[in-house]
């Protein structure tokens, strides 16, 4: 997977932080953009469109955990990886991090082999998704579309005088014969990308 095509938003709040991630993670080809405050994250993460939110758990507005909360709960975002960040001495609450979604934590003043070692991984799993995701779309469009096709002709064969009733019944059919082999599919290929 390319890094120069990865796009990481940062959101800090604060100037040291927000420098030194960037340096590290633009050394490394990633394209940042850094935001100072959580509503503001909330608002460019549909525009940016990153791989990683990089999301201090203190940021004024919506939190770190809110942010995560938000990200996890959106099926539209599901490729998006979220790194939780905090302060060495600030106090980080693990199990709420854990409960919000989120896919890796980073202590502050950031190292950059720690950031690295953390982000690169992130960032394959989330251009994985992306395909993943996207081919899921192609698989269900496929079976609609068959479900469709076998559901009219079902109905045309019937009889002539068209039942919408009929037609949802057989439309459901179809699609319930469809889904075992769509689900099935789907969770080989998120076993496979796990390695297992």
């Amino acid at each position: 997977m390319s890094s120069a095509s990865s796009r990481i938003l940062l959101a800090d709040d604060s100037p040291n932080a927000q420098r030194m991630g960037e340096r590290i993670l633009r050394e490394e080809g990633f394209e940042v953009v850094t935001v100072t405050n959580g509503d503001t994250a909330l608002i460019r993460i549909p525009d940016v469109d990153p791989d990683v939110v990089i999301a201090d758990v203190y940021l004024p507005g919506q939190s770190g955990f809110d942010l995560c909360r938000h990200i996890k709960g959106r099926p539209e975002l599901r490729h998006v990886q979220v790194v939780l960040t905090a302060g060495m001495l600030e106090p980080f609450n693990e199990e709420e991090a854990t409960a919000a979604g989120c896919d890796g934590i980073l202590k502050k003043p950031f190292e950059a082999s720690v950031v690295v070692d953390l982000i690169k991984p992130l960032i394959d799993a989330s251009q994985f998704a992306r395909g993943l995701f996207g081919e899921q779309v192609e698989i269900r469009r496929a079976a609609v579309e068959e479900a469709v096709a076998a559901a009219v002709e079902k109905e045309r064969a019937a009889r002539p005088d068209i039942d919408p009733e009929r037609v949802r019944a057989a439309i459901t059919l179809a699609l319930d014969a469809a889904l075992p082999a769509m689900i099935e599919e789907i969770t080989e290929r998120v076993l496979v990308a796990l390695g297992h």
